[in-house]
C-alpha cells in the first residue's frame, strides 16, 4: 500500500526522536541468505574498479522480491510516510511493510506500531488500508478488545478460563521512531537501533530545517522498473548528459563528491552552474532560501530502504518507493519549501520532466535484464555511489540483514580515492 504522507508533523529539534521501540519478546530473527548465485554477489563486493553489477535475477526474480520484503524491507526501517498525514486524523491505521501487516495507533501526539494480529487466533484486526477512530482496537472475529497503547481489555468467553492472564496477551509491539516528521518502522523488529542505522545522514540534513518546511506540491508515479534500479539512477549522473540536458545547464554532472559515512544510506552533493541559484530551468526559484542550507550545492541523499531527498538552497524533495512487484514501484514525490512559498512549479515543473526522463530510462533498463543475453556489467569511475548502494545491498544477500558496522568504499563522484 502506498500511503500519501508528507506533511510536516511538528517543529521541534532535528535529532531523530524515538517514538516507540520496544524490547520485543519473540522478534524474528531468521536470517536466511537471499537465493541469489554467490559467485555473482563475490562478483559484486570486489573493490570499486573490478567490480560488477548486480546480476539479472535480483531485478526480475520472483523468489528475490520476495525476500527482499522480508528482509529488506520489513527488516529495516521502512519510511511510511509524514506522521500527521499517515494519522490523518484517525486513531488506528493498518498498511503492509514490506510482506508484514503492522497496525499503527495514535494517542496524545505519539504514535506506536504493533503487529496486525489478534493475540487470541490471528485475525487481523484492521483490514490492509483500514482506518478507524475508535478509542479501542476491537478484532471483528471474536470481540478481543485492545487499548491504542496494545494492552487487552476484552476477552470474551475467557473469564473461567483457568490461568488466563489478559497482562500476558497485549498486542506484539514493534519498533517505531519519528524522525524529521517522517515516521519510520521495523516490522520485524530486528534492525539495528535507528540512531546507528541513521548514522552521520542527520548531521547532512539538519541545516535544512525539514520540520519548518511546507509541502506545497506532490506528484504519483508508477515505474515499470525494479525498485533498485530507480535508487542506482538516482546515485549517478554519468547518464545526465545524454537523459537531462535541462539539468546539465544548471549543474555541471561531473561535479560534487560522494559520502563515505556510518549509517544505512549512500550520497553525494553536486554544485550549481555560476548563474543558477537552484535547479529549475532558468536556474532561478523564489528568491526565498532555507536560512543556513548550503547555497551553491544540492545534497542527494538515499535512506535505505525507500526514501530518498534531495535538498536543494530553496526547497526539499523526496522520493518515497513501494516495490509492488519485481518490475513495478509506485513513487511518491514531494515538494517541500519554507513558509511564504505559495507557487512552487518553477521547481515541480523543472523535477516532473526530470523525473519521467528517468522513469522511461529505467523501465527500458528494466526490460534489458529481462533479455536472455544480458550479463553484468562493470561500473565507471564515476559511478562510485551505485557501487556503494549495490555493494550494500549485496551483503545483505549475503548476510540474511543489512548491516550498518560494514565500511564502505571512500571514493569521490569521479572515483578518486578520498
Amino acid at each position: 500500500m502506498t500511503l500519501k504522507s508528507f506533511i510536516p508533523c511538528h517543529h521541534g529539534p532535528p535529532m531523530p526522536r524515538r517514538i516507540s521501540a520496544p524490547v520485543m519478546d519473540n522478534p524474528v530473527v531468521d536470517k536466511p541468505s537471499a537465493p541469489v548465485d554467490p559467485v555473482a554477489l563475490e562478483a559484486a563486493l570486489r573493490p570499486f574498479g573490478v567490480s560488477q553489477t548486480l546480476p539479472a535475477q535480483v531485478y526480475t526474480g520472483r523468489d528475490v522480491f520476495d525476500w527482499e520484503l522480508r528482509h529488506l524491507f520489513a527488516g529495516a526501517w521502512a519510511c511510511l510516510g509524514r506522521l500527521d498525514e499517515v494519522r490523518a486524523e484517525h486513531s488506528q491505521r493498518a498498511l503492509t511493510v514490506g510482506d508484514v501487516g503492522v497496525l499503527l495507533t495514535f494517542e496524545d501526539g505519539a504514535a506506536r506500531a504493533f503487529a496486525n494480529v489478534c493475540r487470541h487466533r490471528g485475525h487481523e484486526l484492521l483490514p490492509e488500508g483500514g482506518a478507524a477512530g475508535r478509542a479501542a482496537v476491537v478484532c471483528p472475529y471474536h470481540g478481543w478488545a485492545y487499548r491504542l497503547d496494545g494492552a487487552l481489555t476484552t476477552a470474551t468467553a475467557m473469564r473461567g478460563v483457568a490461568g488466563f492472564d489478559p497482562a500476558g496477551y497485549g498486542l506484539v509491539e514493534l519498533p517505531a521512531v519519528v524522525w524529521e516528521g517522517w515516521l519510520f518502522v521495523n516490522a520485524t523488529g530486528t534492525a539495528p537501533p535507528f540512531a546507528d542505522y541513521l548514522g552521520d545522514l542527520d548531521a547532512l540534513l539538519r541545516p535544512y530545517r525539514l520540520p519548518s518546511l511546507r509541502l506545497r506540491a506532490r506528484h504519483d508515479y508508477r515505474v515499470a522498473a525494479n525498485w533498485k534500479v530507480i535508487v542506482e539512477n538516482y546515485q549517478e549522473c554519468y547518464h545526465c548528459p545524454l537523459i537531462h540536458p535541462e539539468l546539465c545547464r544548471v549543474s555541471p554532472p561531473t561535479s560534487g563528491d560522494n559520502w563515505d559515512l556510518p549509517g544505512a544510506w549512500v550520497g553525494g552533493s553536486m554544485e550549481l552552474r555560476e548563474h543558477a541559484e537552484t535547479m529549475s530551468t532558468d536556474g532561478r526559484g523564489a528568491g526565498v532560501f532555507i536560512e543556513g542550507a548550503p547555497r551553491r550545492t544540492v545534497r542527494y541523499l538515499a535512506l535505505f530502504p525507500n526514501l530518498l531527498v534531495s535538498a536543494h538552497p530553496d526547497y526539499v524533495m523526496t522520493h518515497r518507493l513501494w516495490p509492488v512487484e519485481p518490475g513495478l514501484t509506485e513513487i511518491e514525490c514531494a515538494w517541500y519549501f519554507p513558509e511564504g512559498i505559495t507557487d512552487p512549479a518553477y521547481a515541480v515543473d523543472f523535477w516532473d520532466l526530470t523525473n519521467r526522463q528517468d522513469w522511461a530510462a529505467c523501465e527500458s533498463v528494466q526490460r534489458g535484464l529481462t533479455s536472455p543475453h544480458f550479463r553484468p556489467g562493470p561500473l565507471a569511475p564515476n559511478e562510485s555511489a551505485v557501487y556503494q548502494w549495490t555493494a550494500l545491498i549485496a551483503r545483505a544477500y549475503a548476510d540474511g540483514a543489512l548491516r550498518t558496522d560494514l565500511g564502505r568504499a571512500d571514493v569521490g563522484r569521479d572515483g578518486a580515492a578520498r
